[in-house]
């Protein structure tokens, strides 16, 4: 295991098993180095990141076409380990020695990034729900100023504005879809995806490029993974209030809206979203529920490679 912090201008380096460092630059010349120190190795390693802005992503796509296995952390999980480990400091050198420490503690830990078109993909999903949440605040702003009586031009203005964010969306959407063309593997997750009733084309491209360990691991895991899963908090006899938490946010907001639509087209989801809705459940739980279910559902039908209306039908 090697673990690396990818800083703008360094590359710093930590091998789990010889306790040997690395500093290089962090640019092409850099990469090629690193790649002939790898090379050297008597056995493959497993490369670990943790996500910091995009600036890992050209030292990952590099590793990735040379062979290397390469895999994204989340910069949540080097935190928490660090203060499991009572680690408070934070440098290029600690932050890779966490990485690769952390690899070791879970080996299956990060996610792979496999094609170009996955790194697309996501910067596309992520400059969505960057713009939704732009045109959020905005008519929510709108809404209140629409109590002030403000003038006309400038509610034309506002107007404008949320029409110019509108065109930006869809123009992204298309893009998204256009994205799933041009890799056989992201199109056939896609296509099982969107068999499933609430599932449409974002939550279905956001769920590619956020999990693509989405199929290789338990209902539970899928659920933890997006921070579906209620987490308990217990002592004794006593029994605290459940509540979701971590998880990919962006992700977890786009299958929000979705779990909305499978409540009213999914033929399994809706009887639950409707009993549900006899017992008086709140709405957030409600929505947070049918979601849990969705993606569990979305991981058995990549694992299974089972298009879901060939489920039903058996």
């Amino acid at each position: 295991m090697i673990g690396i912090d990818v800083s703008r201008d360094w590359l710093d380096g930590f091998y789990a098993s010889s306790g040997r460092r690395l500093c290089l630059p962090s640019i092409a010349a850099g990469h090629a180095q690193l790649l002939k120190q790898l090379g050297d190795l008597s056995q493959p390693v497993r490369v670990g990141f943790v996500a910091t802005g995009g600036q890992e992503w050209l030292l990952l796509s590099t590793l990735v076409a040379a062979g290397v296995e390469a895999v994204q952390l989340t910069p949540a999980q080097i935190n928490a380990f660090a203060l499991f480990r009572g680690i408070q400091a934070k440098t290029g050198r600690i932050g890779a020695e966490l990485i690769a420490r952390f690899m070791l503690f879970w080996p299956e830990v990060g996610r792979k990034l496999t094609v170009e078109s996955l790194h697309v993909l996501r910067a596309l999903t992520t400059r969505r729900a960057q713009i939704v949440e732009m045109r959020k605040r905005h008519s929510a702003q709108i809404a209140a100023r629409r109590k002030q009586n403000t003038p006309a031009d400038l509610e034309d203005m506002d107007a404008n504005l949320l029409a110019i964010l509108d065109a930006q969306i869809g123009h992204l959407e298309q893009r998204i879809k256009s994205v799933f063309g041009q890799e056989d593997a992201s199109a056939a997750e896609a296509r099982l995806l969107l068999s499933t009733p609430g599932i449409g084309p974002v939550s279905a491209a956001m769920l590619i490029a956020e999990m693509p360990e989405l199929g290789r691991m338990t209902s539970g895991k899928a659920a933890a993974m997006t921070g579906l899963a209620p987490i308990p908090h217990d002592s004794g006899a006593m029994r605290g209030k459940r509540a979701i938490a971590g998880g990919r946010r962006a992700l977890r907001h786009v299958l929000f809206q979705a779990a909305l639509a499978a409540a009213c087209h999914n033929p399994v989801l809706k009887p639950v979203a409707q009993a549900l809705k006899i017992r008086g459940k709140p709405h957030k739980l409600f929505v947070v529920a049918i979601a849990r279910r969705l993606v569990t559902i979305a991981n058995v039908i990549l694992k299974s490679g089972v298009l879901w209306q060939t489920q039903l039908s058996r």
